[in-house]
């Protein structure tokens, strides 16, 4: 380890750094855990405690990320945590998480390095939502307790009188069988790290899913940065998808008009250079990160 590259917090600082991410936190994760308590639903809301792995309790633990050392008597617990060393203080031991997550190191470096390295894509309109629920009479539709914004008739005319160009695999995977060979690709996992672009809203939903995955080598403050874009990309994709969502008062993006395409595009133009400034930000702390070992 490289002495001079660490900084050293001390206990009452870093306390408080590890409060207020509790609260960014909570202001999330507590209606979420409040409506499964109820056994209530949210489209939007649920997705990124639902759809990916990193749970609210796990969020909602602070990490300082790789190079800083916990000083103080507080700190002493988290010698025990996963992936951390107590060595005149507490940190991060990189050497470790290098050691027994190369692959998932690997991968997430490339997946960001490629993705941020293409071109921008701004001709799917939000297609892949209509492609999940394309022939809902026979499939039913996979947000059983929503209805369809055109009825099932009119989204399968939608996606019938369009252009689907996803491609992004786990979108892909969730086309009804018809839907399937109207794709103009055809995404693999396999090929995932090939057609990753940063227009997609779904690979820069992502971004939190790559920054969870290298916990506690991300700063938690970093990771909440990819968790709070993903949230505001899903409110986006959802209300561009076929479903009526009145009820929860998000009012639609109308892809199946001109009007409704152009706002799709305008948002997923602001978004796409969002993501690609904290997608490399994501890059330039794991290569530090590494420095370290």
């Amino acid at each position: 380890m490289h002495a001079g590259l660490l900084t050293r917090l001390p206990e009452a600082e870093w306390q408080d750094r590890e409060r207020e991410h509790q609260e960014r936190v909570a202001r999330f994760s507590r209606p979420y855990l409040e409506r499964r308590s109820r056994g209530e639903k949210h489209p939007v809301e649920d997705f990124l405690f639902t759809y990916y792995n990193q749970k609210p309790g796990q969020l909602l633990r602070w990490h300082p990320g790789a190079g800083v050392v916990l000083t103080g008597p507080a700190a002493a617990e988290r010698g025990g945590w996963k992936y951390y060393t107590a060595d005149d203080g507490v940190r991060v031991d990189v050497g470790q998480f290098a050691r027994e997550r190369r692959d998932a190191l690997d991968f997430a470096r490339l997946i960001l390095g490629r993705t941020a390295a293409r071109p921008a894509q701004f001709g799917c309109f939000g297609l892949h939502e209509w492609a999940m629920a394309y022939r809902s009479s026979v499939n039913g539709v996979r947000h059983e307790y929503l209805e369809l914004r055109l009825g099932a008739g009119g989204t399968d005319a939608v996606v019938d009188s369009s252009r689907i160009r996803c491609t992004h695999f786990d979108a892909f995977r969730f086309y009804t069988p018809e839907a399937v060979p109207l794709n103009e690709h055809a995404p693999t996992r396999e090929t995932q790290r090939d057609l990753e672009q940063p227009g997609c809203l779904h690979a820069n939903m992502d971004l939190y899913k790559w920054a969870y995955k290298l916990t506690p080598l991300l700063p938690s403050d970093l990771v909440m940065d990819c968790f709070e874009l993903s949230w505001r990309i899903r409110t986006m994709d959802m209300r561009a998808s076929p479903y009526d969502l009145d009820a929860w008062g998000y009012t639609p993006i109308r892809i199946e008009t001109p009007e409704g395409k152009a706002e799709y595009v305008r948002l997923q133009r602001g978004f796409a250079e969002e993501s690609q400034a904290l997608r490399g930000t994501l890059l330039q702390h794991l290569e530090q990160a590494l420095a370290l070992v």
